[in-house]
């Protein structure tokens, strides 16, 4: 017998917000377009036509919800994720894209759109240490067009996605597999903006998320005993990199904006300033290079 749209919606919805899914209208209407291959608002539509489906296919949704309820990241059931402008291929082995890091993001499209370069006929130079899917990086030169974008990941599980991504938006932008901390040694002293979202929970500190302690990967979200291991060793490649008066932009955890910001001020950095985002909370710092 076939099913309708609304009930298997929720059904599902019920399922999701039973397993503590805090967006369980969200995922399962997601999860079912994804399934139909519609958008989200034709499925809507469909639902309010009272549209049903057949078995295999109603079938084919209780395995995806199956997965969603046992706390699989949605963007690794669907196999992408949404970001700016971006679809991202996304899945086990490379960080999920959040959205405060659109707002991170945007702060480096913001500083590299500011930078005038009279003598440089290919546009400025902007840098994303620590790729992971590219988020940062394709955002950068997709919004961007005139500047020049290099990004590294040294993650073999990730870049698999990175290169997908990449290959589907990365016109001005080029990827390398190594290190941050030893990264682009031509570009030193060349480069107007460097942005990162580095690993930077403690070691010892259990993740809040369900999806993020299961799925995420150790090395994109473990900084070290304190959380600042590679948030120091981006703050030494971003100074190496920057021209005198560029701009590092940097994401953190909402409780450390403080400790980042003592942290780059030690470093020399100037005009060192937080960022919230749009939920109020600290999670970005800027710097200029002195």
């Amino acid at each position: 017998m076939a099913a309708t749209l609304e009930l298997l919606l929720q059904t599902a919805m019920q399922r999701f917000d039973t397993a503590g899914i805090e967006q369980a209208p969200a995922d399962a209407e997601l999860l079912l377009a994804h399934v139909l291959g519609c958008s989200r608002g034709e499925l809507v539509a469909k639902v309010f036509m009272g549209e049903s489906i057949d078995d295999q296919t109603a079938g084919a949704f209780e395995a995806l919800v199956l997965r969603r309820e046992k706390r699989e990241p949605l963007q690794h059931i669907t196999g992408k994720a949404y970001f700016r402008n971006l679809e991202l291929a996304v899945g086990r082995g490379v960080f999920v894209p959040r959205p405060e890091t659109e707002m991170v993001a945007g702060l480096g499209i913001d500083a590299l759109r500011a930078v005038v370069t009279p003598d440089s006929p290919n546009g400025p130079i902007a840098v994303d240490l620590g790729t992971g899917s590219g988020a940062i990086a394709l955002s950068l030169a997709t919004e961007v067009p005139h500047a020049t974008v290099f990004a590294v990941e040294k993650s073999d599980e990730a870049l698999p996605f990175t290169r997908r991504n990449f290959e589907a938006y990365g016109l001005g932008a080029q990827l390398i597999r190594g290190d941050l901390t030893d990264a682009f040694q031509e570009l030193n002293g060349k480069v107007s903006v460097v942005v990162s979202n580095p690993p930077y929970i403690p070691n010892q500190m259990i993740p809040r998320d369900i999806e993020v302690r299961l799925f995420d990967p150790e090395l994109a979200l473990y900084g070290g005993d304190d959380g600042m291991q590679v948030m120091r060793a981006v703050s030494s490649t971003a100074l190496r990199l920057l021209v005198p008066g560029g701009t590092l932009v940097v994401e953190h955890a909402d409780s450390q904006s403080a400790q980042v910001c003592e942290l780059l001020e030690n470093d020399s950095w100037r005009q060192v300033r937080a960022h919230r985002d749009l939920t109020g909370r600290d999670r970005a710092v800027t710097a200029i290079r002195p």
